[in-house]
């Protein structure tokens, strides 16, 4: 997507989720921009949906996430350049949030906000990891030299200083003093508390008060629970400490208390509940590795739609600093691959130009930055058989790697370009199960095939390469520069003709498949097998009618035939609400044609021609 676009998305998106003033925060993770809103009955999800540039939108975890895909980092940026009131609400500490969901969402929730900012440093740490281990096990490089120390320092410092990290992300999604927060949990490092223990398990004494001593170093679960209980100790000490002594008191205080808060109580709840985890997840791999390579390989792409993956990384990450490896990791990448065999098997069955577009460009990502929710949504979820193929793959890909114990050294995305992070006395079962995933999920959607809606000779297509399009309504047919809605008579969403309808019927000017039919009825969007997309929107602003007086007769996904009815409406009750009835035709990909000729405007049925557009040759 060209950049220029990107204003024209954020101004859609912004306006459809609600408007800035029903955002409360936003930010991102690798590819969906996840709003949290005040109120979500404001939101118009089909809409969104419908906006170019976006591949779906999910709602969970008290979040509505509309997914962009490789270019989402730029669209935020693009957000927040367009909304700086936006970037502010983000930063600002006195907004209230309700929680939304059940305890378990909201835990989900909150975990991805505290990983998703520190998971670009841990990548690229444990890629150094990695290659460390590469040349020293063929003797390219000395562990005991100068040049590896000061690497392995590059490579371990997110790892050993992780409770650092986590205290202020953690600080952040808390709302409270981020700075505090480290000083917290790096008191837990500091070498005169460190001094003191031999080993874990150690006793020391505080106050009289005994102490269990643990290491912190690389532990997930003790810095969060330990930010999470000082955001409400600051919120109560706010209220009591003075302004005018605030900038020494609230810290120090805060130190006082949650230091040997955490040391005695929950640093080591924290340590040992990290620990079963991480025993549970390992034991049941242990025990059945099968079992569980094929319920995370089958499963893990659904519970990435769910937006609940993020609770899983604790576990990871645990995996990797306790035991120096994960087992969990190799069977996800048996669904990432999967899902990039989905974008071959489409490219290579395919007989529509967009679509094998969408599908190259969506494969280099996968393979090689682990980017797959451009396939999963724009291919898997819209065609469903390449989603039922990449479950299947991916189970017998993630059975197959974890019959094997198969492993990685560190925390990494799972593509071709962070091989090096499986490498080990389980790498060719790694590289073996990865083929095997690619290539059944390839094959199989190969050989399942898709429907990408088929047309037939109703078609108006003439030997020229022209695609005709016969009016979708009986009326008055005008120019659509005349219509009294700036977004149409600018031809922002596309070139196209208008109608004062004279019925309450409207009918499909081509053969093709409803790719949105808008649950108030107000609007449908069609896509022919050439390629053309289809908007015909009734009236302006009806969708504040919500439904009332529309009536949808198909269903998205269903082929229709040209001619066919779409939507029946009750024109004169619509208009003695006094909305302006005008309907709009409009080609929503206008740039993919070389001519679009509009017919001269005129009294028009349902079943004469308009327009003739003519095709760009391939």
């Amino acid at each position: 997507m060209a950049k220029k676009n990107y204003e024209q998305l954020v101004r859609e998106v912004v306006d459809k989720v609600g408007g800035v003033d029903n955002i409360n925060s936003l930010f991102h993770c690798v590819t969906r921009l996840r709003f949290k809103l005040k109120d979500t009955s404001k939101v118009d999800k089909e809409a969104i949906k419908n906006i170019k540039g976006v591949l779906t939108v999910v709602e969970g975890n008290g979040q509505f996430q509309v997914v962009i895909g490789n270019e989402v980092a730029d669209v935020f940026d693009a957000v927040l350049k367009m909304y700086p009131q936006i970037k502010s609400e983000i930063k600002t500490s006195d907004i209230e949030e309700k929680p939304s969901g059940n305890i378990l969402t909201r835990a989900f929730n909150t975990m991805a906000s505290i990983f998703t900012p520190i998971i670009i440093a841990l990548a690229g740490s444990g890629m150094i990891k990695a290659v460390l281990v590469i040349l020293t096990t063929y003797g390219l490089m000395d562990k005991v030299g100068s040049t590896y120390k000061i690497l392995s320092a590059a490579g371990n410092s997110v790892f050993y200083f992780l409770p650092l990290f986590l205290a202020f992300s953690a600080a952040k999604t808390f709302k409270v003093n981020p700075f505090i927060s480290v000083a917290i949990i790096g008191a837990l490092m500091e070498p005169n508390f460190t001094g003191l223990m031999k080993a874990n398990g150690d006793m020391a004494y505080f106050a009289g008060i005994p102490v269990v001593l643990m290491g912190y170093s690389g532990t997930v679960i003790p810095a969060i629970l330990t930010i999470w209980a000082y955001s409400y100790l600051e919120k109560f000490l706010k209220k009591f400490i003075p302004k005018s002594i605030e900038i020494f008191a609230l810290s120090m205080v805060a130190l006082l208390i949650m230091v040997p808060l955490a040391v005695i109580v929950i640093g080591p709840i924290g340590v040992t509940l990290g620990n079963g985890l991480g025993y549970v997840i390992n034991t049941l791999s242990s025990s059945s590795g099968l079992l569980a390579g094929l319920i995370v390989g089958a499963g893990w792409t659904y519970l990435v739609m769910l937006g609940i993956h993020w609770g899983v990384v604790p576990i990871m990450i645990n995996n990797l600093s306790n035991l120096g490896y994960d087992v969990i990791r190799p069977m996800i990448a048996a669904a990432t691959f999967a899902s990039a065999g989905v974008a071959l098997g489409v490219f290579l069955r395919s007989k529509n130009k967009e679509t094998r577009g969408l599908a190259a460009s969506s494969l280099v990502p996968a393979l090689l930055g682990g980017i797959t929710e451009p396939i999963v949504y724009g291919l898997s979820v819209k065609y469903k058989k390449p989603l039922i193929a990449q479950t299947i793959a991916g189970g017998i890909a993630g059975a197959f790697m974890g019959m094997f114990q198969t492993k990685a050294i560190v925390y990494v995305f799972p593509a071709l370009t962070t091989l090096p992070a499986f490498f080990g006395e389980t790498f060719t079962i790694y590289i073996i199960g990865i083929a095997m995933a690619f290539t059944i999920s390839a094959a199989l959607t190969y050989f399942f095939g898709f429907d990408e809606g088929k047309t037939t000779s109703e078609s108006k297509k003439n030997h020229d390469n022209d695609l005709e399009l016969v009016s979708c309504v009986q009326g008055e047919m005008i120019n659509i520069e005349e219509v009294k809605d700036a977004v149409f008579a600018g031809k922002a969403m596309g070139e196209g003709v208008a109608f004062i309808p004279e019925n309450g019927v409207i009918t499909a000017p081509i053969d093709g498949t409803i790719e949105v039919a808008f649950p108030t009825g107000h609007a449908i969007g069609i896509k022919s097998s050439d390629g053309v997309e289809i908007l015909i929107h009734v009236g302006i602003n009806t969708v504040e009618l919500k439904g009332e007086h529309f009536k949808m007769l198909v269903n998205q996904g269903e082929s229709v035939k040209c001619g066919q009815k779409l939507i029946e409406f009750d024109l004169e009750a619509i208009k003695e609400k006094d909305y302006d009835i005008t309907t709009m035709m409009i080609i929503t990909n206008s740039e993919i044609f070389n001519d679009i000729n509009i017919d001269e405007y005129r009294h028009v049925t349902n079943e004469e021609r308009v327009m003739k557009l003519k095709i760009k040759e391939a």
